[in-house]
């Protein structure tokens, strides 16, 4: 399985940005972020079908993750940035799935990871 993620630059804080992550084949994707000296930390996660969603915390109520099964390719709109968003942001997948609208929201769960897209957030 192989993912492209795409869409990362230099915004300011509260402008949007959105990410693409194009796959193979049509599976429940996870997006995460790191940044220097931390564990990659989940973002949000979106099952197999596009149905069900689920959000990290800091990232809920202004990132928005959707899926176009017809492409392959997993969207994250990110708005309201802010500087705390800067990372190295990847997106995921795995080979099977429990149901077509389970979410996963463990790193320790996906198999395949992307190539990662830098977002910077300048305040």
């Amino acid at each position: 399985v192989q993912l492209q993620a795409s869409g990362g630059g230099l915004v300011q804080a509260g402008d949007s940005l959105r990410l693409s992550c194009a796959a193979s084949k049509d599976l429940p994707v996870g997006w995460f972020r790191q940044t220097p000296g931390k564990e990659r930390e989940f973002v949000s996660a979106i099952s197999r079908n596009g149905i069900s969603a689920d959000y990290s915390g800091a990232v809920k109520g202004r990132f928005t993750i959707l899926k176009d099964n017809a492409k392959n390719t997993v969207y994250l709109q990110m708005n309201s940035l802010k500087p705390e968003d800067t990372a190295v942001y990847y997106c995921a997948t795995r080979g099977s799935y429990r149901s077509p609208g389970y979410v996963y929201r463990s790193r320790q769960l996906y198999e395949y990871w992307g190539q990662g897209t830098l977002v910077t957030v300048s305040s």
